[in-house]
């Protein structure tokens, strides 16, 4: 006749070891808090895809571009948030890369409450590339 509490004491044992291995991998690490995302379509004639995120990770916000982040291509684009249009004011850098995942700083202090859109604008022509509303 089998046992019940040799498999409890075996489950245990399991969950416990299960704890460990969790805490251990995430010792360390910080996860990041979604606040706001969307995902991009072109403007201008121009193809613009994929996802785009706000994210608070300690006291750092984060504007992330997905990797499936895809543009084909035009001069001098930046990567800027807009309130229902295009905000200058708000310009975070030069797009890094035509596809790909990309990471942008946010300036502290910097209030996204007002904001609704994420724009890739091409400055040296003033036209808009793509805008992803986000939520």
């Amino acid at each position: 006749m089998t046992s019940t509490t040799g498999y409890a004491g075996s489950w245990r044992a399991v969950a416990r070891l299960a704890v460990l291995l969790v805490a251990s991998t995430t010792a360390g690490t910080t996860f990041a808090d979604t606040l706001k995302a969307g995902r991009f379509a072109g403007a201008s004639g121009h193809a613009v895809s994929g996802a785009v995120s706000v994210e608070r990770t300690g006291n750092r916000m984060l504007l992330r571009l997905g990797e499936d982040f895809d543009f084909d291509g035009a001069p001098d684009p930046k990567v800027a948030f807009g309130k229902n249009g295009y905000d200058a004011a708000t310009i975070l850098g030069a797009l890094q890369s035509d596809s790909g995942g990309q990471t942008y700083a946010i300036p502290a202090g910097f209030d996204m409450s007002g904001y609704n859109e994420v724009w890739i604008w091409c400055e040296e022509f003033a036209v808009p590339l793509g805008m992803a509303k986000i939520e």
